[in-house]
């Protein structure tokens, strides 16, 4: 779905819902999950270079990332009640708010430690320690029930989120307005790139990037004071182009959702799951144990 600048954004991802589902019942996690011996062809390029800052690089080779356990990294859009005029699909992408707080109890209670791009790029190219049972939570699309809800229940736990933001969104009816996207900042979550109004990556042409990530980017650094090193891709969907793109760019790393990782370029290809709303804390963590291995 295309988003104009005069149209409000809302629910441009519901794509993403039928893809990732798609993926579980698919080989693309075949037992659970998207084994290195399954993503490595036989020509693996010999190293993966990774902007570290915009001008110094850190060079790992492919392989090593892919032959590492994967942590589970979950992707949440809408947080709120459901609503009789919510369709099925839309239902299966609007986590309803008691089954969040369920969710982030169960990851709490089952000893699981919310880590940062930061933490996941130093554990892949460097081989980082990382804490007990780490977890990425992240958030994309800007929607203010993040702030006013995911924010206090992680914290309530000492979780940290990744915030995907969407820049045409900011200050717009039910989304984060620029002050609550700075708080977010303030408080120790990551704010991340998610374009500037959810145009798919697969259709650019050389103009987009620069309208699309470059300048939202800018906005967002200059917002927060801070160096924005990580991009997530709209509706989970990629493609080799833009990988090489994303590294010239400056980004540390780039999150899709359940496809399968490139083979040379595995930082910029991260998997995610997008969490439905139909998933109890249970659920939640039978699938993350059988999608990330």
């Amino acid at each position: 779905m295309k988003i104009l600048k005069n149209q409000q954004p809302a629910g441009v991802c519901f794509v993403a819902i039928a893809l990732s589902i798609l993926c579980f019942n698919s080989s693309c996690e075949l037992s659970g999950g998207v084994k290195a011996a399954t993503e490595k062809p036989a020509n693996i390029s010999s190293a993966a270079a990774v902007a570290d800052t915009a001008s110094s690089f850190v060079t790992v080779d492919a392989a090593t990332i892919l032959n590492k356990q994967q942590v589970p990294v979950l992707c949440y859009h809408q947080i709120r009640d459901w609503r009789p005029s919510d369709s099925k699909t839309s239902r299966d992408y609007i986590v309803p708010v008691a089954a969040f707080r369920e969710q982030m109890k169960m990851l709490a209670d089952s000893g699981y430690h919310a880590i940062t791009p930061d933490q996941l790029h130093n554990y892949l190219t460097k081989s980082a320690a990382l804490p007990a049972k780490p977890i990425m939570l992240t958030y994309d699309d800007t929607d203010f029930e993040q702030y006013s809800i995911a924010k206090p229940e992680m914290e309530k736990y000492g979780f940290k989120g990744v915030f995907f933001i969407m820049t045409v969104s900011m200050g717009r009816p039910h989304y984060m307005s620029r002050e609550q996207v700075k708080e977010l900042s303030d408080s120790g979550h990551i704010i991340g790139t998610h374009t500037w109004n959810h145009e798919n990556v697969k259709k650019y042409e050389e103009k987009d990037w620069s309208t699309q990530v470059e300048k939202p980017t800018k906005v967002l650094e200059s917002l927060i004071g801070k160096p924005v090193k990580y991009f997530a891709y709209p509706f989970g969907l990629w493609n080799k182009d833009a990988l090489p793109k994303l590294r010239e760019l400056g980004f540390k790393g780039a999150f899709q959702l359940s496809t399968s990782r490139d083979t040379t370029e595995p930082l910029y290809t991260i998997r995610r799951i997008i969490v439905p709303g139909t998933w109890n804390g249970a659920t939640l963590h039978t699938v993350m144990k059988r999608s990330f291995k």
